[in-house]
C-alpha cells in the first residue's frame, strides 16, 4: 500500500525540521524522517553543543512560521560585531555596530539544543506534519508525476516534491547522479561554550591570530555567569591536540587563543570538532527533488552564512509552492528555485572562502595585509555599511 504525502522530507536536521514547520505552516501535508533520534536536552549523550546565529532574514523567517516566539528567551542578540587582529604584540580592533545599518541587531544567537525543541514543539502543534525519527530513505524511484520513497521501515510513500535535506554526503543527491564539488582547506572546526569573567555586552568578537579565527558568540548567562559559544578553527592537528588536553589545560589555551578579551574562559561543554570545507552541488534540483541546506551548499563557519543560507533556501522553495500549489515539484518550479538560489550560495562559498584564506595565513606580511584590510574596510563608511548589508544577506 502506497501513502500519499504532498512533501516528503529527508533529514531531520535543523534545516529539515525548520523545512517541516514552514511548508506545514503554509497549510501542505509534510513527512519528514530522520534516522537518527533528536536530542534537545545540552546534558544528554549525543547532544548536539553547537550553537548558530540567526541573522536578520532568517529570524523574520522563523517568526512568519511560528517558530521564533517560542524561543524568546533562549536567545542571545548580537548587537555588534568585533574584530580583533592578536597577530601581534598590539590588538587591532575594530568595531561593526548594527546601528549604522538597522535598529535591530545583526541576529540572535541560540543553542542548537534550543532550536531543535522549538522546532519539533512547532512541529508537534500542525495537525498536518508528521516527524518520525528512526527511519531513513532507502531508495528513490522518481517520475514525471510524483516521487516515490521506499522508507527503512518497509513502507513506501508518494509525493509530489521530495526534499532532500540530509547532509553534506546526501545519499538522495548522489541517487540521482549530482555531483558536488569540494574544497579542502585543512582545518578542523572546534565547538564548545564557555563562562567568562567579562559581560559579552551582546558583543560578537572574532579574534585572528593566524591559523583560523577564534570567535566568541553571547549565549544567555549559564548559572549566573556570562556565558558564550566558541568556533575555533585552525589547522587538524592543532585542534587534535587541543582535544586531547585536560579542562585545566584546554582553559588555559583558550583563555590565551582569545588575546583575554572577555578575561579567563572556562569550559561548560564538551568538545566537538568537524572537518571545514567547502562545497556546491552542481544542480539543486533533479526529478521531483529539491536540494536544501548542506545537501546542496557547505561554506565554512565563518559570518553566520551556513545555515541562514539554508533558510534562504527553504524560504525560496517555499514562495514558489504558495504561489502555485497546483504545480508543487514540477520541473519549472524547481529550475525557478535553481536559479533564485545556487548563484547565490557560490558567491557566499567564493566570499567565505576568501575569508577563511586570509584569516588562517600566519607570518609578519599576511599580518599586515590582514590589519590594513581590517582599516580600511572600518574607516570607510560607505564600504563599511554595504559589507554588513551583504554579510546579512539584506542587499
Amino acid at each position: 500500500m502506497i501513502e500519499h504525502k504532498d512533501i516528503v522530507i529527508s533529514g531531520g536536521g535543523i534545516a529539515g525540521l525548520v523545512a517541516a514547520a514552514a511548508f506545514g505552516d503554509a497549510g501542505f501535508d509534510v513527512l519528514c524522517v530522520d534516522p537518527t533520534h533528536p536530542v534537545t536536552n545540552r546534558d544528554a549523550a549525543g547532544a548536539d553543543l553547537r550553537t548558530t546565529a540567526y541573522l536578520q532574514p532568517g529570524q523574520v523567517f522563523l517568526q512568519a512560521i511560528g517558530v521564533w516566539p517560542l524561543l524568546t528567551d533562549r536567545n542571545a542578540p548580537l548587537q555588534v560585531m568585533r574584530i580583533v587582529d592578536a597577530a601581534s604584540s598590539d590588538l587591532v580592533s575594530k568595531d561593526f555596530d548594527a546601528t549604522d545599518i538597522s535598529d535591530a541587531p545583526f541576529g540572535w544567537n541560540v543553542g542548537n539544543w534550543d532550536m531543535r525543541d522549538g522546532l519539533l514543539s512547532r512541529i508537534a502543534s500542525l495537525p498536518n506534519v508528521v516527524f518520525e525519527p528512526g527511519l531513513s530513505t532507502t531508495s528513490t524511484n522518481t517520475r514525471s508525476a510524483e516521487a516515490r520513497i521506499t522508507l527503512s521501515d518497509g513502507r513506501l510513500m508518494s509525493c509530489k516534491l521530495l526534499i532532500a535535506a540530509d547532509g553534506r554526503d546526501s545519499a538522495i543527491r548522489k541517487a540521482a547522479g549530482i555531483a558536488a564539488k569540494r574544497s579542502e582547506f585543512g582545518q578542523l572546526a572546534l565547538s564548545f561554550a564557555v563562562t567568562h569573567a567579562m559581560a559579552h555586552d551582546n558583543i560578537s568578537t572574532e579574534v585572528h591570530k593566524g591559523g583560523g579565527p577564534f570567535t566568541l558568540v553571547p549565549l544567555p548567562d549559564f548559572e549566573c555567569k556570562p556565558s558564550s559559544a566558541v568556533v575555533w578553527m585552525d589547522k587538524i592537528l592543532d585542534i587534535q591536540a587541543m582535544q586531547a588536553l585536560s579542562v585545566d589545560e584546554f582553559n588555559a589555551e583558550i583563555t590565551a587563543r582569545s588575546a583575554g578579551v572577555l578575561g579567563p574562559l572556562s569550559l561548560i561543554t564538551a568538545r566537538t570538532a568537524w572537518p571545514i570545507i567547502s562545497q556546491l552541488a552542481g544542480s539543486f534540483y533533479s526529478e521531483r527533488t529539491a536540494f536544501i541546506a548542506e545537501a546542496a551548499h557547505v561554506v565554512p563557519p565563518i559570518g553566520a552564512q551556513g545555515l541562514n543560507l539554508s533558510l534562504g533556501d527553504i524560504k525560496a522553495l517555499l514562495e514558489l509552492a504558495k504561489a502555485s500549489p497546483s504545480s508543487i515539484g514540477e520541473l519549472p518550479m524547481l529550475k525557478k528555485y535553481h536559479q533564485a538560489r545556487r548563484p547565490i550560495a557560490q558567491s557566499r562559498m567564493i566570499g567565505v572562502g576568501a575569508l577563511n584564506r586570509a584569516s588562517k595565513a600566519e607570518g609578519p606580511a599576511a599580518t599586515r595585509v590582514r590589519a590594513l584590510g581590517l582599516d580600511v574596510i572600518h574607516r570607510i563608511a560607505p564600504l563599511r555599511r554595504a559589507l554588513m548589508h551583504l554579510g546579512l544577506g539584506t542587499r
